[in-house]
């Protein structure tokens, strides 16, 4: 994250327009995989900030790759994300309107595997039997998803 701490290191806290990517990378039973996050008792997305010259596809890819070990193949766009809804308050007290592009996914291969310095844990959930611990940010994109479906 890069590019966004170093726009932190001029404005502080201040909110800011975060452009980010998401994916929902689904198995073979149908569960969709959430990362537990280490600064909050949150389940999430793996996913994040796009840095400078980066497509967003080009971010999803890093992005799951970095969290959780895994490499995508064909990403499918489920939609695009902005509002009040996607706000988010980070513990170090930074805040963010999120606009971020969620894609799909069943094409990937690799071994999960957690990078621990924002990764608890990574698992698959089937769709009624998600946490309810979820990341604020991340209910309006599963609430689509699983409309979807």
């Amino acid at each position: 994250m890069d590019y966004i701490s170093n726009l932190r290191k001029h404005i502080g806290t201040q909110p800011i327009i975060m452009c980010g990517a998401c994916v929902i990378i689904i198995n073979e039973k149908n569960e969709v995989l959430l990362h537990h996050r280490r600064d909050r008792d949150w389940w999430g997305l793996p996913g994040g900030a796009m840095e400078l010259k980066e497509s967003l596809e080009d971010t999803a890819r890093r992005e799951v790759y970095e969290e959780v070990n895994l490499v995508c193949g064909e990403l499918g766009l489920l939609n695009v994300f902005s509002g009040p809804e996607l706000y988010h308050q980070y513990p170090d007290g930074n805040e963010v309107y999120n606009v971020t592009v969620a894609y799909t996914c069943t094409d990937y291969s690799g071994e999960l595997v957690v990078e621990q310095i924002e990764g608890r844990d990574a698992k698959f959930f089937s769709i009624e039997s998600l946490p309810t611990n979820l990341s604020d940010p991340i209910r309006p994109i599963l609430k689509t998803y699983i409309e979807k479906q």
